[in-house]
């Protein structure tokens, strides 16, 4: 059988192709990072949000939207592989289409970290440029 086709690391910024969702070097820093939890990030209530429900509209979003938003701006096309919520749900975002990104990981991590080590509302998202993600996305439906 065919071994699966290796994919840029899911850390932000790193360029190494890997077989796994990070390559060998950073897999080993966000384990020690995370004292054992690698795998139990999430919060107990993170999956309340993020149920079967999400996981259909994810699936047509997906189906509709194949491509890296971020990437077709930039003039490459590279395949999605996640839907990014503009305005996370942990701060009043919902589901809605309006809502949503797609992503390729690379993208995905990149944009998350920001929102994670940077950006704590939405009007902070908007004066780091993402609100403009969100206008030329409305522009082009």
């Amino acid at each position: 059988m065919p071994k699966k086709a290796k994919r840029p690391c899911g850390f932000p910024g790193c360029p190494e192709l890997a077989d796994e969702y990070y390559c060998p070097k950073h897999k080993d820093q966000i384990r020690k990072k995370a004292g054992g939890n690698y795998n139990r990030q999430r919060t107990p209530d993170t999956y309340k949000r993020y149920g079967r429900q999400w996981k259909k509209i994810r699936s047509a979003f997906l189906s509709e939207n194949p491509m890296c938003e971020k990437c077709k701006r930039n003039g490459k096309l590279v395949p999605a592989q996640e839907v990014h919520h503009i305005l996370p749900i942990s701060q009043g975002g919902t589901h809605e289409r309006s809502n949503l990104m797609a992503l390729c990981k690379s993208c995905h991590s990149e944009i998350t970290a920001k929102d994670t080590h940077g950006a704590r509302s939405w009007e902070d998202a908007k004066g780091r440029g993402y609100n403009n993600l969100h206008e030329e996305k409305a522009d082009n439906e």
